[in-house]
């Protein structure tokens, strides 16, 4: 299994939409027997700091130009509010490469804008923040057959989720990754999403 999962950083990137998977991927603590957890690698434009929407300041592990396809699990795109603009186009070019390589790419809110603006949503199923919203911001969109009004969506290896839905990306991420066996997923969105003690103890039972 490759080892690292790269988290993309750049400044306005919406870091609670990608909190509950890298917490996940990072600690490995409800992984299947057996698997070691993923790194996470967090890569950007280049390797000056960057502050969150959330004002949190994040140091580059490393630029775009370092980033290495064989050695990813995963490439996650967080949200922000500069999808639109050409500072992101390295990072799009790799997941590019991702997706003909077969490596997970990850895109959730904003950052389906900027897969959607280079072409890659044309001819698979996707969804984003919303139809309208992609197609008002984004005149290269020629996907709208394929979008799904959906809080997430898989297709082969690509993920896209809405801004609103970061549990239901972390659960077709981690399915897609298979690092959680099944029951421990449907406990671990369970006891997320309904705050019910029940599926805590669930969660922990399926582990051991």
């Amino acid at each position: 299994m490759k080892s690292t999962a790269y988290l993309y950083v750049f400044d306005t990137m919406a870091d609670w939409e990608v909190g509950y998977l890298s917490a996940e991927l990072n600690s490995g603590r409800y992984y299947r027997k057996g698997l070691k957890p993923l790194k996470i690698v967090t890569v950007g434009v280049d390797k000056n700091p960057v502050i969150t929407m959330g004002g949190v300041k994040i140091l580059p592990d490393i630029g775009h130009e370092e980033f290495i396809i064989e050695d990813a699990a995963a490439l996650i795109l967080p949200g922000g509010n500069t999808w639109t603009e050409p500072i992101h186009n390295p990072i799009l070019k790799k997941a590019e490469e991702c997706l003909q390589k077969g490596v997970i790419v990850g895109a959730i809110c904003g950052a389906t804008m900027g897969l959607a603006e280079k072409g890659m949503l044309n001819n698979r199923w996707h969804t984003s923040n919303d139809l309208g919203f992609l197609k008002m911001t984004c005149p290269n969109y020629a996907g709208e057959k394929y979008y799904k009004q959906e809080p997430a969506v898989s297709d082969g290896n690509l993920i896209t989720a809405s801004g609103i839905a970061p549990l239901e990306f972390t659960v077709q991420m981690l399915k897609r990754l298979d690092v959680f066996s099944l029951q421990t997923l449907n406990s671990w969105y369970n006891l997320y999403y309904t705050h019910e003690p029940k599926y805590f103890y669930e969660l922990i039972s399926s582990i051991q």
